[in-house]
Order: structure tokens, then C-alpha cells, then sequence
């Protein structure tokens, strides 16, 4: 089989320091022998193509970008979101820093298929204005701009921010390369754009807790027009950016109208039973126990105290183990992580044969081409 030996070793030695990998790492993440890529950097040996495109896919690059015998750019290697993200949590993992560059690809791959399609029917980003408004006042008229009704699930919330013309993706709760590892800290991130911001939300245990993520990045998308990347400290943070957008995202998810419903009279003394109290509205807002309590708080109908109480039990409840999931609908895979609109415009420009089935397997996760044809029935039936 023949092999390349032009390859700017330079560029591989970057994109490993770049991500925080030995060689070694590398060689077991794309499946080439330790000791055929100890040969290949000895210049003994060389990499088959297919090697060569793994190892690219891997870094997120084009294969041409180690063949070229210039040294990186540094300055053109990363976007300024990228690099926004990257200088906000400076301890990211090589993983979630791939995983961003991944969402990035995604996007210009999205807005390339997008410009080829009818123009009319492309949904443009035109955020309300916000410029001068208190941030409750900020909720009330994001609110009004989605359309949202008064019950809601994640997948509502999704549905609407993405009719705004803002791609919304989610973390792949298996194994692999859209998943953020259930022990990272890291609970989403959005990458700021005029014509065509990025929400990725990680796969959580429960829906609920998702949609407070989502609305946490949107506030960030409109009221600070920046990227940001988001841990469990961020969404309780009580200062700066981070607690305005904590209290947009509570004030959007539970306007202050919906609190008339809880009855506070009914209120439980045991902290363990606020959530089955809450039960209802829970169910009918799509949001947690903890973001109702946040807001009584907030309107001054519970105390710092009681709040501190349920969050305290919170962290230290036991929840049953979880079984392994099933795998029986891979074909729907791609729209549960990039979202309705990426998948559908994906499957106009194969319907309208601007791109191959086998681009459009690439696109969609690398779906294999009898899934792509379930997911293309799926979309025909609903």
C-alpha cells in the first residue's frame, strides 16, 4: 500500500502541543501503531492516506494542512471564538477543545449548504434590541421575540431558538466524538456570530436541566454578544456576566406571572419534598425544582436559608443506577445533536443533489448510508 512521506511533521508536533497529547495519545486516538508513528517521525516510514485523513479528521484539519511545507500560522489556526473560549477556562481538556473546533466545522458546513439552497427560505439571526433594558425587562421581550408558549419542554425551547435562526446542538450521550465526558465540568457553550451563533448544550440526566444551560448561553448571545463556555460554578454564579445571565435565563424560564401558581401555604418543611411540591409547574415550564426555588428567591418568597437547604440535599441525593442505553435509532442520532434545521438543511441540499450521499453521511455524523435513508423516511412522515 503506498504511503506519503511528505508530511510536514512540524504541523503534527503543533496540533499535539496545541492539544496537550504525547504522540503515544495520538496513536491509540486514530488507531495507528505506536510504533509505525515512531517510524514515521524517524522518517522511515510514511502514512497510508487513509491514516493521514484519520489523523486529520482527529485535529479537525483538511489533509492538505499537513502536507504543506509551511509552518503553522498561529494567528490563522484558531477562530477568535475559539481562542475567546480557550482563554476563558485555560484548563480545557484536548477533547473539549477538538469538540469546539468540531461545532465550528459543523456551523460553516451549515451556512455553505445553507447559501446554496433558496434564499427565501433561510431563517437569518436579527436578534430584539437590548441595548438599555434592565435584564428582567431583557427576558420578558426575548421571550416575546421566541414565541414561547406557557408549557414547555427542552425540546420547545430548542425548536424556537432555532427558528430565530441560532443553531442549538447537544452532547452525544455515548462514547465518542460529540460527547463531553460526564466528569467534565462542563455544561455548554455558545460561539457568538452576526449571521449565525452556536449553542451546545451537554446531554444531562435530566431535560430540565438542559434548558437552564441553554437559556444561561442564550443570554449570553444577546446580551453580552460574546462566546462563553460554562461550568456548574458559572450557572450559580452571583456577580458579573455570569449572574446576568443566570438571571435572564431564570426570569425567561419562569416569568414572574407563572409564580402565582406556587402556593407557598402548601410549601413542605422537609427540603426532600420541595420538588414533588414544585410538580406541576415543573412539568408544565420544562425546568427544575432548583430554578423555581431560585425565583421564589429572588421575589423575596423564600429564603437564602431554605434554598441553601434543598441545594445542600440536592448534591448529596441518591439517584438509581442507570442502565446502558440502546443504539436502535442511530438514523435519528444526527438531528438529537445538531438539531432540526441543521439535519433538514443537510437533506435539502441531498434532495436538491448539491452534495453527494456520501457528503451528506459525512455531515450527518457519518451516518452509514442505509440510517441516512431511515432518517430521510423519517423526515418524509412527519
Amino acid at each position: 500500500m503506498e504511503r506519503i512521506q511528505s508530511i510536514n511533521l512540524a504541523r503534527i508536533d503543533w496540533c499535539l502541543a496545541d492539544s496537550g497529547m504525547t504522540r503515544d495519545e495520538l496513536a491509540r486516538e486514530v488507531d495507528i501503531g505506536p510504533a509505525i508513528l515512531a517510524k514515521v517521525f524517524e522518517g522511515e516510514a510514511g502514512l497510508t492516506f487513509k491514516q493521514l485523513r484519520r489523523l486529520a479528521t482527529y485535529f479537525g484539519r483538511g489533509t492538505l494542512f499537513f502536507l504543506s511545507p509551511e509552518p503553522v500560522n498561529e494567528a490563522a489556526a484558531h477562530t477568535p471564538q475559539f481562542r475567546t473560549l480557550a482563554n476563558q477556562k485555560p484548563e480545557l481538556s484536548a477533547r473539549m477543545k477538538l469538540l469546539i473546533e468540531r461545532v465550528e466545522r459543523q456551523r460553516e458546513i451549515y451556512l455553505a449548504l445553507r447559501d446554496e439552497l433558496d434564499p427565501e427560505e433561510v431563517i437569518h439571526f436579527s436578534p430584539p434590541d437590548l441595548a438599555g433594558l434592565s435584564v428582567s425587562d431583557a427576558a420578558r421581550k426575548v421571550r416575546d421575540w421566541l414565541g414561547l408558549a406557557d408549557r414547555n419542554d427542552f425540546n420547545s425551547y430548542r425548536s424556537a431558538i432555532e427558528a430565530r435562526g441560532l443553531l442549538v446542538f447537544q452532547s452525544n450521550g455515548y462514547h465518542g466524538q460529540w460527547q463531553i465526558a460526564k466528569e467534565s465540568p462542563v455544561l455548554g457553550f455558545s460561539l457568538y456570530d452576526p449571521a449565525c451563533p452556536v449553542i451546545l448544550v451537554k446531554k444531562q440526566d435530566s431535560d430540565a436541566r438542559q434548558s437552564f444551560t441553554l437559556m444561561h448561553e442564550l443570554g449570553h448571545l444577546l446580551l453580552h454578544k460574546t462566546s462563553s463556555i460554562d461550568d456548574e460554578g458559572d450557572l450559580h454564579a452571583r456577580a458579573g456576566v455570569e449572574q446576568e445571565a443566570n438571571a435572564f435565563a431564570g426570569q425567561l424560564l419562569v416569568p414572574d406571572a407563572f409564580l402565582l401558581s406556587v402556593r407557598d401555604l402548601e410549601r413542605p418543611d422537609d427540603v426532600a419534598a420541595y420538588d414533588e411540591w414544585l410538580a406541576p409547574q415543573r412539568r408544565h415550564w420544562g425546568v427544575s425544582g432548583e430554578v423555581i426555588l431560585r425565583r421564589l428567591v429572588d421575589v423575596g418568597r423564600l429564603s437564602k436559608a431554605q434554598y441553601g437547604a434543598y441545594r445542600q440535599w440536592w448534591a448529596t441525593r441518591q439517584l438509581p443506577q442507570k442502565t446502558g442505553g440502546s443504539r436502535e435509532y442511530r438514523n435519528r442520532e444526527p438531528k438529537h445533536i445538531f438539531g432540526d434545521g441543521y439535519v433538514r438543511t443537510v437533506l435539502d441540499a441531498l434532495n436538491a443533489q448539491r452534495i453527494s450521499l456520501a457528503k451528506a453521511s459525512t455531515y450527518l455524523d457519518n451516518l452509514k448510508i442505509s440510517d441516512l435513508h431511515k432518517l430521510e423516511q423519517h423526515y418524509a412522515s412527519i
